[in-house]
């Protein structure tokens, strides 16, 4: 019998099983025991395998004949499934008592409400225990007072909490916070309010996920959530294929799926690296991790009337990662007034994208771990060394940038970093109108409108080596920053020629005559 490649069903979710009971065990490894188990023809790939364990719950929710199958079969109704399921995670955060007979109820209200006619599921008991399975939901309880009883009690006891937290190193003690960003908001009063105003009409917003550890030393890779798929910025191509952890809906929010998706991917990656950590959270509306069948990452949510306080993100690590959006976005507006462009803050998505990616990549640790120390929340020294000098010379650098535009009406710099719209927007509760319509654009591939491709047309390889040429000769090699700024662009020409050769070599060689 021929060896197969591929996998059945039924054999993904044995190897979640295999990875259960054996949970120091790395992917690599997992992958070779797939191959030898299964007899495959080659071994599965570390994405394949991360994506199948991501999967587990949906492969215990198939029955004999889903699993036999080598193709998972697709929900009948993803856009009910995926408001309810959201809307069920939101009555979770507000503690609300849920039976299955309500669960089932409000199925049939949003049906009628997407429309679906006679493609209305039946609503039986195997439908709703099928749809708990799939996504981790287990029997409905009532919790009366006790949520709130909870959470005043936590607040009364910090001294617990701190104690807690002294029960794991620095490095392992994480917290995550999400951010909206309105990417071409002028540094305009009059200006931005308009663009706040119609932003949820030109799409020009943006949500963040951000997630680091105390001591500094690690950065998760920001998730990104969009409105559209594949915005036209993206040329076709997919976040992911773009270099980016990201998401979609219409509205660019973070809802209680994508937040379960993400944190099941932080305790993959835990595992992976054999490490139990703590997560920090505060109590936004999608933050639902009851049910999750978390290994590696213990939740603790903070008291719902303290996280502007005790919160690290809060406490100046996204506002840093704002002040270096913004000093990115400033400059290039600098740029475009000197070449009189008519809006001189727009911008594609992807561009933003990436400024995004650079100004996260840029907070140091020392940054970050400072911002933990600020909360109180640890008896022990995160860093001795004070940051405040890098994040103030970014601050005096924006004042500089403000000074040279073109504006009637300057913002501080305060409130340039600190918008209140862009907080309100990422933990806003959903409303069942808003469910519907996040729902309805899962598979949207294009911004309708207010997106905008990058004017600058590609440089030609001469064309960028004359401009690096241009550069070096314009620097005075007695000045130090120039002799720093002359080794970065001769390693730039360096690459470029590389790359060049390389791709004149594969040219020739495809060429050749026989």
């Amino acid at each position: 019998m021929k060896p197969s490649s591929s996998l059945s069903n039924d054999q993904k979710l044995k190897i979640c099983h295999h990875k259960a009971a054996n949970p120091s065990i790395k992917q690599s490894a997992l992958a070779n025991w797939a191959m030898q188990e299964f007899k495959l023809s080659k071994v599965p790939t570390q994405g394949t395998i991360s994506n199948i364990l991501a999967k587990r719950q949906q492969y215990e929710s198939m029955d004999s004949t889903e699993l036999t199958s080598k193709r998972q079969r697709a929900v009948k109704h993803p856009e009910l499934d995926n408001v309810l399921a959201n809307w069920v995670l939101q009555c979770q955060a507000r503690r609300v008592a849920l039976s299955g007979d309500l669960i089932k109820e409000k199925a049939r209200q949003f049906a009628r409400q997407l429309e679906l006619g006679e493609r209305t599921p039946e609503f039986s008991n195997g439908w709703l225990a099928k749809f708990n399975i799939r996504h981790g939901f287990k029997a409905q309880k009532s919790y009366g007072e006790s949520g709130s009883a909870d959470l005043d009690a936590i607040d009364r006891n910090m001294p617990t909490i701190k104690e807690k937290l002294q029960s794991y190193s620095l490095q392992d003690i994480y917290n995550m916070d999400e951010t909206g960003l309105f990417y071409r908001m002028a540094p305009d009063r009059t200006i931005a309010r308009r663009q706040i105003e119609g932003s949820k009409k030109d799409k020009t917003r943006l949500t963040f996920v951000f997630a680091a550890n105390a001591d500094g030393s690690h950065k998760m890779e920001p998730l990104i959530i969009g409105h559209a798929q594949r915005p036209r910025a993206f040329n076709r191509k997919s976040g992911e294929q773009l270099g980016f952890c990201y998401r979609s809906n219409a509205k660019a929010w973070m809802t209680g799926l994508i937040f379960r998706e993400w944190l099941q991917k932080m305790d993959q990656q835990m595992q992976d690296a054999n490490r139990k950590v703590l997560l920090l959270l505060d109590n936004a509306p999608s933050h639902v991790v009851r049910d999750l069948p978390l290994t590696n990452v213990q939740v603790f949510l903070f008291p719902a009337s303290t996280t502007s306080k005790i919160q690290p993100m809060d406490a100046g690590i996204i506002a840093a990662f704002k002040r270096r959006y913004r000093r990115f976005q400033l400059q290039d507006a600098i740029d475009r007034d000197e070449q009189q462009k008519a809006d001189i803050y727009k911008v594609d998505q992807l561009i933003a994208m990436k400024w995004a990616k650079a100004a996260w990549n840029d907070i140091s640790s020392k940054t970050i771990a400072n911002c933990f120390k600020h909360t109180g929340l640890f008896e022990r020294e995160t860093q001795k060394n004070e940051v405040g000098s890098e994040e103030q010379d970014i601050e005096n650098e924006l004042k500089d940038a403000i000074n040279q535009l073109p504006i009637s009406r300057p913002m501080s710099v305060h409130e340039l970093i600190n918008p209140e719209e862009e907080q309100q927007v990422a933990h806003e509760e959903i409303s069942d109108e808003d469910l519907i319509k996040l729902s309805s654009s899962q598979d949207q591939e294009e911004e309708e409108d207010g997106e905008v491709m990058d004017e600058n047309p590609p440089m030609s390889t001469k064309e960028k080596l004359n401009v690096l040429h241009s550069c070096i000769s314009f620097l005075d090699l007695s000045n130090p920053n120039h002799v720093i700024a002359h080794k970065v662009l001769r390693n730039i020409q360096f690459e470029i020629r590389t790359i060049e050769k390389k791709q004149t070599t594969l040219d020739r060689y495809f060429c050749k005559e026989y």
